[in-house]
């Protein structure tokens, strides 16, 4: 797992295939390109939260086993908040 930092401003420009399909849970980033196929709910939804912050979503349907077992093979950093700098 990646100690790298992301300003939401560099997930907001992972939000297509091509790009690499970003998500923010709490304040991990996540990185679902590869995963959007095998995702239970449809690559469409996760499409549609990339680039985004989908905790609210993500809590919505998932606990919080699913995302220990995806975490080491999805995480790749973490979001720094600009407005604390």
């Amino acid at each position: 797992m990646s100690d790298k930092t992301f300003t939401p401003a560099d997930v907001a420009t992972h939000n297509t295939p091509d790009k690499g399909l970003y998500i923010i849970i709490d304040s991990g980033v996540y990185d679902v390109t590869n995963f959007a196929d095998e995702h239970p709910g449809g690559a469409k939804i996760l499409k549609r939260v990339a680039g985004k912050d989908a905790t609210k979503q993500f809590w919505k349907y998932h606990n919080e086993g699913v995302l220990k077992k995806y975490s080491p093979k999805l995480k790749i950093g973490e979001v720094k908040d600009v407005a604390k700098l």
